[in-house]
């Protein structure tokens, strides 16, 4: 989703809470990573990899001039044949350290090894941020023992106006946009991104990150 969609969409969204509960997760996830110099590990739940957050974080990450928004993705089936930026698996939520941020990201609650992880990042001081569906069977980010070990959650219940791929756009974008640069370079990365944008508009469709 380019910056145009997201436009469009929070027009769409004005006046419901959406707008308001993606920004301040965003801003608690800019706020923890920035204050901190970084160290953004990104996992998702059991069966499910959030490759378009992570892409959108890196593209915010180098719009916004902020690069401790560009996440290390954790991926629940890593290989060491996989591309470096592939190939970080569980065991690097053990050696989570103090000062680094952990956002999780699952449509239902995750499982215990996972659960697991997350209790010792927390544990060895890493800020713990869960985005996920929440309601009925399996519930998400929302409710159950993520959600008590979360410093943060944005829950996306079942049935809701919108989607869990559609609130990590919003939040994403509003991570890179809420970042506050000094008036010289904010009119330069304006410009960027607005080249950039033309570029994606005009572009055939990129390959899977």
């Amino acid at each position: 989703m380019d910056a145009v969609r997201v436009a469009l969409l929070r027009d769409v969204l004005a006046g419901t809470e959406w707008l308001g509960a993606t920004r301040r997760f965003a801003g608690t996830l800019r706020g923890s990573v920035v204050s901190h110099g970084g160290g953004l590990l990104l996992v998702g739940g059991s069966g499910y990899e959030p490759w378009h957050l992570a892409a959108h974080l890196v593209d915010e990450a180098a719009w916004s001039a902020t690069p401790e928004l560009a996440p290390t993705l954790v991926r629940q089936d890593a290989r060491p044949s996989d591309p470096a930026h592939l190939a970080v698996g569980p065991g690097r939520l053990a050696a989570a350290r103090r000062g680094e941020t952990l956002l999780v990201v699952s449509p239902a609650e995750p499982g215990a090894a996972l659960l697991e992880g997350v209790h010792d990042a927390r544990r060895a001081g890493a800020t713990v941020l869960a985005l996920g569906g929440e309601g009925g069977e399996g519930d998400g980010a929302g409710a159950g023992e993520l959600a008590a070990m979360a410093h943060e959650v944005l829950a996306v219940p079942d049935g809701a106006e919108l989607d869990l791929d559609t609130v990590q756009h919003l939040v994403s974008a509003a991570a890179g946009e809420n970042a506050a640069p000094s008036p010289a370079r904010g009119r330069r990365r304006f410009r960027d991104r607005l080249s950039r944008l033309a570029d994606e508009l005009t572009a055939p469709p990129p390959p899977r990150w």
